[in-house]
């Protein structure tokens, strides 16, 4: 039996700082719709999710159990409609998303740099 949430919780790596940063910026956009949290704090919560899950790509867990992870977790926690459209309706876009999303948590610090660099944050 999976474990319950009271509303959608998009679980994060908290030693990432292209995750932090990622994380600070969808709170703006999705406001109070969903809780977020990093899994070095929600993990024993979730023993059904392999802690490998945790640290490979977000996970996305919705009230009724249901786990989202890599780029259909961040399509579904924004709520982007159209991409979501795209990604289960469009050949190829689906996978093509997952293949990116998996790239760029591999190079997480590389992606990090550039990201900040692109906003101007530091």
């Amino acid at each position: 039996m999976q474990s319950q949430v009271s509303k959608p919780l998009l679980v994060y790596d908290n030693d990432c700082d292209f995750c932090r940063y990622w994380i600070a910026r969808w709170r703006h956009i999705t406001k109070d719709r969903i809780d977020y949290a990093p899994y070095q704090e929600v993990a024993p919560q979730f023993p059904e999710i392999p802690l490998s899950a945790f640290q490979s790509s977000v996970q996305f867990i919705l009230e009724n159990g249901q786990v989202f992870s890599g780029a259909v977790a961040v399509l579904r926690a924004l709520n982007n409609r159209f991409l979501l459209w795209c990604y289960y309706t469009l050949p190829g876009f689906a996978p093509l998303s997952e293949a990116i999303y998996h790239f760029v948590a591999k190079h997480r610090p590389f992606f990090s740099k550039v990201t900040r660099w692109i906003w101007k944050n530091n």
